[in-house]
């Protein structure tokens, strides 16, 4: 989970209204011109948990999300609001339909991609599990919590990060030792290139923080 610079909205947005149209009015040419600009902005990756997933309808695994559920009872105000909408993967156990199933949820709880750092709340393990950065004050470490357990960050996602990191940990080892025994000059053009590679992979800031001296 990264920042996300949210571009310029679709403009067949502004073609629906709230209390005219529903989300099932949306043609599929127009969701899929609201996935070209998702794409611009995930880089084909999921919102959440940065697996990668494919938005094109014929091969699609993964679906339009709204972070405040647009259902009655709910935020139906937000249903054709650009900064409510994200791309999320169509894992059953957490992201957008994880956080869907759930009966309740406090919307601000939730930290907001587009909006704050998730890298300011949140530190990626090399053994796959998400915590809470140290340091924080109350009110930003129970977002923290909430944000891991409303999208089910460390299910059975922990695993896949754990995996996706692995073959990371050598050269993570390798910029430690560079770290720990030349200056910064000499070792941080090496890190900053892995940076640089691992910018479109998915689950880039598990590897990111894997990477990251002590």
């Amino acid at each position: 989970m990264h920042k996300l610079n949210r571009p310029i909205p679709p403009t067949c947005l502004c073609q629906y209204q709230h209390g005219r149209d529903n989300w099932g009015n949306v043609t599929p040419e127009h969701k899929s011109e609201i996935w070209l600009k998702l794409d611009e902005m995930q880089q084909y990756r999921c919102a959440y948990c940065e697996a990668e997933i494919k938005t094109d309808r014929a091969n699609s695994n993964s679906h339009i999300e709204h972070l405040r559920q647009r259902r009655a009872n709910s935020y139906p105000q937000g249903t054709f609001l650009w900064s409510n909408i994200f791309g999320s993967c169509n894992r059953q156990d957490s992201c957008g339909k994880h956080k869907d199933y759930l009966p309740r949820y406090i919307h601000e709880d939730l930290i907001k991609i587009d909006d704050e750092d998730p890298e300011a709340f949140l530190e990626f393990l090399s053994d796959g599990n998400v915590v809470p950065v140290k340091g924080l004050n109350p009110n930003q470490k129970h977002r923290a919590e909430e944000t891991i357990r409303i999208f089910n960050l460390n299910g059975a996602l922990r695993k896949i990060r754990e995996s996706a990191v692995k073959g990371y940990m050598q050269t993570a080892e390798e910029l430690a030792s560079y770290a720990a025994e030349f200056d910064e000059a000499e070792w941080l053009p090496l890190l900053q290139n892995e940076l640089d590679n691992i910018k479109k992979l998915p689950f880039t800031t598990a590897i990111k923080h894997v990477l990251l001296p002590a």
